[in-house]
């Protein structure tokens, strides 16, 4: 019994999109980052292989990390690093829907304090 717990602690599970299925997506872009999208809509679905990551949908549609103010997966913001940078390091699952945003005016992005 204690072997089989063993085998499992090592198996991916849910929340880890490091596995061998794609990954598929939906892309959405705002703001500055919008001319970007290929589709009017500002919607892009797109399947990421195993282990794909934020760094990965930016690379697909050139936005430059630096153009990128804030990233939401499914409506909660991951955009926070400790050094203030964006986490490109985030893996979304399967059916998870990424927000791409620019700077949106009189945001601290533009270098002005929020009201």
């Amino acid at each position: 019994m204690s072997s089989s717990i063993t085998e499992n602690q090592n198996a991916p599970g849910i929340g880890d999109n490091s596995g061998e299925v794609d990954i598929e997506i939906e892309v959405r872009a705002f703001n500055s980052l919008a001319r970007f999208m290929t589709d009017r809509s500002r919607r892009q679905h797109m399947i990421l292989p195993p282990g794909g990551s934020v760094a990965d949908i930016l690379n697909r549609l050139h936005i430059p990390e630096g153009e990128v103010f804030l990233v939401l997966c499914n409506g909660k913001d991951i955009t926070p690093e400790l050094n203030g940078a964006i986490q490109t390091s985030f893996q979304p699952e399967s059916g998870d829907v990424i927000a791409l945003s620019g700077p949106v005016p009189y945001s601290w992005g533009y270098g002005a304090p929020v009201v």
